[in-house]
């Protein structure tokens, strides 16, 4: 299948070698749960309590202080991952690349963590509807398989729908997950994750591309809405760009506010940047 894609889609290809690199080269910090018991991770050494596995005693430490004294570790637990792509017509869009592309990238590098770490994962793409876009797995192939999907999604004519797709995301995943919620978030005042932040832990990565947030004055321009496919005339003039950017900053303010008060983690990635350190950072934050 990797052979097919190399031939078929160089760039795609070469975007999957670099996150697989980026992810088995990196120091990506391990889904550690916050209770000690048997596992990978030294936690402290303490004193034998009655009940303590003799296994974990460490006898050159025993011999030397006169007393026996056990290893504790941290018990790790197998996380179940959730990746969640907001794929409207809006994320077709990119001065330098397009923001699903961007989408994409970041998918794999979740997905190749996930791997690493040898935790299951499953994708669904959310617009007007809710579509599973990868079974739950472990294997390298399965990441291949995603990217490839994300990137042949027509996103032309698919508008969001925020409200349903929460609704939806709630019935359907019944389990506890870790869930990556992936889009560019615009127009999201219908977004409400509180019912889904207590079912699930959510982090929240927003794409978007710098020209959206401070477009240039470029005039008056026809302009075609990948969302909606419908022509509409925009103004580019300063007057209308600074009305724009305006309510773009509110809109945005309002979304990480109600982030922060679910205490939802977030971050931003530009499609001018590189976004593995953003995605290593925001996951061993755990």
């Amino acid at each position: 299948m990797f052979k097919k894609l190399i031939q078929s889609n160089k760039p795609l290809a070469t975007m999957l070698i670099r996150a697989q690199k980026e992810v088995f080269s990196s120091i990506v910090g391990n889904n550690n749960a916050r209770t000690k018991g048997e596992g990978y991770d030294f936690v402290e050494l303490r004193a034998y309590e009655s009940g303590d596995d003799s296994k974990y005693i460490d006898w050159m430490i025993s011999s030397k202080v006169g007393k026996p004294h056990v290893k504790l570790f941290h018990q790790q637990k197998e996380l179940n991952i959730k990746i969640v792509l907001f794929l409207g017509g809006s994320v077709y869009f990119g001065t330098k690349r397009l923001k699903q592309e961007l989408i994409t990238e970041i998918s794999a590098l979740i997905a190749y963590s996930c791997v690493k770490q040898n935790d299951p994962f499953e994708a669904y793409i959310a617009n007007d509807d809710l579509l599973l876009a990868g079974k739950k797995s472990k294997q390298l192939f399965a990441v291949r398989s995603l990217v490839e999907k994300i990137s042949e999604y027509d996103v032309f004519g698919k508008k969001m729908n925020y409200r349903d797709i929460i609704g939806k995301l709630y019935k359907r995943l019944g389990q506890n997950s870790l869930l990556f919620l992936i889009g560019d978030f615009f127009d999201s005042k219908d977004l409400d994750l509180r019912a889904l932040s207590l079912k699930h832990e959510l982090l929240v990565i927003i794409v978007r591309d710098r020209f959206e947030e401070r477009p240039s004055e470029l005039g008056n321009l026809d302009i075609t809405d990948p969302s909606t496919l419908r022509c509409t005339k925009v103004n580019f003039t300063q007057t209308g760009l600074n009305s724009y950017i305006k309510k773009v900053r509110s809109e945005d303010e309002d979304f990480l506010l109600k982030l922060k008060k679910l205490g939802i983690r977030h971050v931003k990635i530009f499609t001018d940047e590189n976004p593995a350190q953003k995605i290593f950072n925001i996951m061993s934050r755990r």
